[in-house]
């Protein structure tokens, strides 16, 4: 039945879109696409990176998920740190998860995410 993720959605509050270009496609090196115009009336913006697909949706009274994230696989995931601590945003690294390394980091708006690389 499901073959694949088509994107992941998360919620950004009203007028951030600029601040989120700045870091998703500055920091993240994702390309924005183009919302459809009916979409693209209610604000937000999508990104993607390959086969990564990310909705930034406009709620008007946003509040960022404590626990609930998108995991981005990554490779060079040290330069990835790098950039986003060079960049102005947090890092914390996480060893529980067993033949990985990860940290989780948010975006300008609060939303978590998690960076991973497989070892091994």
């Amino acid at each position: 039945m499901i073959t694949a993720l088509d994107h992941v959605q998360l919620a950004v509050p009203p007028g951030s879109e600029d601040l989120l270009r700045a870091y998703y496609v500055g920091l993240l090196g994702m390309t924005e696409i183009p919302k459809p115009p009916v979409l693209a009336a209610r604000g937000g913006c999508w990104f993607r990176a390959g086969t990564v697909h990310l909705h930034l949706s406009v709620e008007a009274d946003f509040r960022p998920a404590r626990q609930a994230h998108p995991g981005l696989r990554v490779t060079g995931i040290d330069a990835c740190a790098e950039r986003l601590e060079a960049g102005g945003a947090r890092v914390t690294w996480d060893h529980d998860l067993p033949g990985h390394r990860r940290f989780y980091s948010q975006d300008p708006v609060g939303n978590r995410l998690e960076f991973l690389e497989p070892v091994g």
